[in-house]
Order: structure tokens, then sequence, then C-alpha cells
């Protein structure tokens, strides 16, 4: 009862407004140093509230829909960012199962079996048998789950904002100074890429090394922005009309200049990770998005629905 009173206030509210959904994995099994990541079974009770009291659209068909004014109530849209390998062989049977489309958002260099920085960052501390780690000049107690997240999030955050070469340069270092083994590939390969478009799954740019693109020079921006279509395309032999803008913060990871690049490489839409809405008058090269961390389905809908109510721009 309570499900079916939200929908019918979210389609009083949500007339004309279109929210989009960030994910990046499914899981198939809990992992600690990823609290946030839902696994499996959470995954597709979300889904099939979603196809319960919303009306899941794929991002295109919902583009076209706002700019007509055509777009049904309580519309939303799944993405995923990165590319990880489980959003085929997770994510993608829970929502066909549920008739859900979405939106994979890839970045290229790592389909070849490399993961990505942050991945391989939370590696050092996933060894539970391993009681320290050097980290430069100190050596650390890595303790509990806890602790290891709050040191494993210190590194990321040290490293989020270098370059991409310095940032891969550091993770490097910090392997060999530890001895430790790369863990097998998460991301992704051009196959599965290409499997994943064979079954409905638009594939998206995301850059092709994951960089904060606000501070690369225009012409860096441009390669990345532009080798990553080409890529993907070549991959798919698809065209590939949306895009993602690496961590996404409009102001701090993105600017005018970074938008310019998008529109003008020819995308149709663009997403950002500031939370809210799009409109009809919303650009769609800054087409807001949020995460649905909620383990329980009243607080997922409700969340859903405020997001609906957030006053538009």
């Amino acid at each position: 009862m309570l499900g079916y009173g939200m929908s019918l206030a979210g389609r009083w509210a949500a007339r004309g407004k279109l929210s989009i959904l960030i994910y990046h994995q499914v899981l198939e099994a809990f992992d600690p140093l990823r609290p946030s990541e839902p696994v499996a079974e959470r995954f597709d009770w979300q889904m099939a509230l979603l196809a319960r009291h919303f009306t899941p659209l794929s991002l295109s068909d919902a583009l076209a829909q706002l700019q007509a004014g055509s777009l049904p109530p309580n519309a939303v849209c799944v993405t995923f960012d990165d590319g990880y390998a489980n959003n085929l062989t997770v994510a993608q049977p829970i929502l066909q199962r549920h008739g859900i489309p979405a939106t994979v958002y890839v970045a290229t260099a790592f389909s070849d079996g490399a993961n990505m920085w942050n991945d391989r960052v939370l590696h050092l501390f996933a060894d539970s048998d391993r009681a320290r780690l050097k980290l430069g000049q100190a050596s650390v107690d890595l303790g509990d789950w806890n602790s290891r997240r709050q040191l494993a999030q210190r590194c990321l955050d040290e490293l989020k904002y270098l370059p991409w070469q310095e940032r891969t340069a550091r993770v490097d270092a910090l392997y060999r100074l530890n001895e430790i083994a790369e863990q097998p590939p998460l991301m992704l390969t051009p196959e599965q890429v290409q499997a994943l478009t064979n079954l409905g799954v638009e594939v998206g740019a995301h850059t092709v090394h994951h960089p904060i693109l606000k501070q690369l020079a225009a012409a860096e921006q441009r390669g990345e922005i532009e080798q990553s279509r080409a890529q993907l395309e070549a991959w798919t032999g698809r065209p590939v009309r949306h895009f993602a803008y690496p961590n996404g913060r409009l102001g701090r990871d993105l600017d005018q200049q970074t938008q310019q690049q998008v529109r003008e490489a020819g995308f149709e839409s663009a997403v950002i990770t500031n939370p809210g809405v799009a409109v009809a008058g919303t650009s769609p090269w800054l087409l807001p998005r949020f995460t649905p961390w909620d383990r329980v389905p009243w607080r997922f809908q409700a969340r859903l629905l405020r997001n609906q109510l957030v006053p538009t721009a």
C-alpha cells in the first residue's frame, strides 16, 4: 500500500521529469571494501520496484520523449559507469528479467585486462591475512574492515585528482613495494561490450583513461573523449551517442570547455553526478543523476520520490 501511494504521488510530482540512476557494479557477493555496491539480491528487488512503480526507459527514448513533451510520469533510466564485467554477467540477466533498459558507460583503456586505479587501490587492502601495508615511507596496521576502508579511502582521496599517468605510477609503486600480485581483470572486454549491445544495452563513452577532464588541456580532453568513442564504435559496429564525465561533478570535475568538447564531438547527451532530475529545459550535456544507496525497498522508493520533488533550475 505504501508503494502504491508513493507511485501515485510520484505521478503527480514527476510529470515531465526524468530521474537517472547511477550504478557501477552489481556484485555476486557482499564485499566489505565496497559496502555500498549492491549484491544481486538487492539489485533484483530494486529493479522489481522500478518495473512496478516507475516507467523505465532507455536513455535515448527518454531524452526524445523529454524534448517532445511526451515523457511519461515516473520516468527513470538506469546507467552504469566505468564498464565492469559484472554489468553483463550479474546485472544484465536481472535487467532482462524485469524488462528494464540500461546504458553502460565504458572507460576503454581498461578493456585490455588492466583494472582501474581505484580497484587496484582497494585490492591492496583486501587480503584479510595481511596485517600491515607499506604506504610510501610509512607502514600501517590494517586492522578490521572498517579500518581498512578508512585507510583505503584516504589513499583514494590522495590519488584521485593527480594526472592519470602519475596516479597509475603511484599505484604501481605500492604494488611493487608490498609485493602484491594484481587481481584478475574486473572490466568488460571488447567482446563483452559487443555482447551487451547485442542484448540491447546502450553503450556510452566514458573517456579512455578516466581522467578528471577539467585538469586537462583542450587537446588532451578532445583526445580522451573522441578516442573512447572511436574504440567503442569499432568494437560494436554501432554509433555511440552518449557520454559520461569521469567523476562527473559539475564545476569540480568538468567546466564549460569540457561541455563544449563533448558537444563538438557530436554526442547527443552527457551525464553528470550532481543529483536532481532532467526537465525539458535541462541541457542534454548536463543531465543530473543520483545513486540509490538504500538497502530497504521503502527507503529506495522514498529517495526516488524525493529526488523528483527537488526544484529544478
